[in-house]
């Protein structure tokens, strides 16, 4: 095994990654990068008929959205020749055979392991066929799929997350590694690539623990050196609810569109299902610092995507006008108000998206949301408007006046001509948001 640390993220580009592939990626970028190593992308195209290059220039856009930038691409598609050589090997050690079941003809010899209280294992029929039955079965069925031969005896590692893991190779069916149709699956081609690329540390998700197991066996029939496998749980929705349903709509797309920033994502879920609290981080630095696999434990691990909202909203108050300026001019506003814009709506926003909103309000007026009890008062109040532009002392100036004049004061004061000018009953200092309010006098 190399000394370099290498690992690697290998999404298929069938769909749009989730927040569930974020929290695979993620791991094996910051373990790499605290280990000085190499992180390596490889995409898992081995299905012609499923793989899209949209979804691939999906994958790479989101990854660079949150910063975690590949050393390598890879791609399955252009390495199927390594793939037969290695089923090649397979074969002529005995370790390969050729089944030729039909998916009906399996399910009934699963339901009649079952119900003689059995494991539901391939009982290795094929192994039995002389070439003859072979030959008339391909030439009625075409040809079978591909089979690894396991040897039936303990598996086992010392996970990362789980601890030390043990597999009955008896209580497993042996693994169907090519299709029917030719086709190479993960099983195989993660396992040649894993041994040809020097992988060093793998983490998945603990669907995968039963594979780990085939393809430690595959992995050592071929002479490849084992990397650390780690297994972090599985993510759930906020009430524990299985997230598979709803990972549609957490797709990274998704949420980037939503104006969720990348390092309150990246703060969520290098935190999230360790023992460690959640707490907004905005440098990469900071994530591959404080990142630990030992820390993270095995219990399923509950997702809710309201809480990317207050951290975004927390890592906006930290950025300074610079930061934002391109968004800010894309709203319309003169550059002579920005910083004042900015300094007022910063810490009242929860993405960017809603800086929109503020500026409308300031530019053409909110509706303005007086209690019927306060509607004379208000108008009142309005008449005592300063003529001329409004400035920093404006709303102090004016308020005493009010105050002066009506006899109010403290939040009967306040309050009704906040909602009045904003439309809202809470919001940033007044006397700093007077002089963004442009159409109030003609709004009065």
């Amino acid at each position: 095994m190399s000394d370099k640390t290498i690992t690697r993220f290998a999404p298929s580009p069938t769909g749009w990654i989730h927040v569930g592939n974020l929290r695979t990626a993620l791991m094996n970028y910051l373990i790499a990068r605290k280990a000085g190593g190499e992180f390596i992308l490889r995409i898992d195209d081995t299905d012609p008929n499923r793989s899209k290059e949209e979804y691939v220039d999906g994958i790479k856009r989101d990854l660079d959205w949150l910063g975690l930038h590949w050393d390598r691409v890879e791609r399955q598609s252009l390495r199927l020749e390594k793939y037969h050589e290695a089923a090649k090997e397979l074969r002529e050690m005995g370790r390969f055979y050729e089944a030729f079941e039909t998916p009906t003809e399996l399910d009934l010899k699963r339901k009649k392991q079952l119900n003689m209280g059995k494991p539901p294992v391939y009982d290795r029929a094929a192994l039995a066929l002389s070439d003859a039955e072979k030959d008339a079965l391909r030439a009625e069925r075409g040809n079978g799929v591909w089979r690894f031969k396991l040897l039936q005896e303990r598996i086992v590692w010392n996970d990362g997350i789980l601890g030390d893991v043990s597999i009955d190779g008896a209580s497993v069916s042996d693994p169907v590694l090519i299709r029917g149709d030719g086709q190479i699956l993960y099983t195989l081609a993660s396992v040649v690539d894993d041994t040809e690329m020097g992988v060093t540390h793998v983490v998945r998700g603990s669907d995968h623990v039963t594979n780990t197991g085939t393809q430690i066996q595959i992995m050592q029939a071929l002479g490849g050196s084992v990397p650390a496998f780690a297994h972090h749980s599985l993510l759930t929705g906020p009430q524990g609810e299985a997230l598979s349903k709803r990972l549609g709509t957490l797709a990274l797309k998704d949420l980037r569109e939503a104006g969720i920033a990348p390092q309150a994502l990246l703060s969520l879920m290098s935190r999230l299902g360790s023992s460690d609290p959640v707490e907004l981080r905005t440098e990469m630095s900071e994530f591959v610092e404080g990142f630990d696999i030992s820390r993270f434990g095995s219990a399923p691990t509950k997702f809710d995507a309201e809480d990317l909202k207050p951290l975004t909203a927390r890592y906006l108050q930290t950025l300074s006008l610079e930061d934002v300026a391109e968004d800010i001019r894309a709203l319309g506003v003169p550059d002579v108000h920005a910083e004042r814009f900015w300094s007022v709506t910063r810490e009242n926003i929860t993405t960017l998206h809603d800086l929109k909103g503020w500026w409308t309000m300031f530019s053409e007026g909110a509706e303005p949301a007086i209690d019927e009890e306060d509607r004379e008062f208000i108008a009142q109040a309005m008449t005592m408007l300063p003529e001329g532009e409004f400035d920093d002392s404006t709303w102090a100036n004016w308020t005493s006046a009010v105050k002066e004049a009506t006899g109010r004061k403290g939040k009967g004061l306040f309050m009704p001509l906040r909602k009045a000018l904003t439309g809202q009953a809470h919001g940033p200092d007044m006397s700093a948001v007077m002089p963004l309010l442009q159409v109030v006098k003609a709004r009065a």
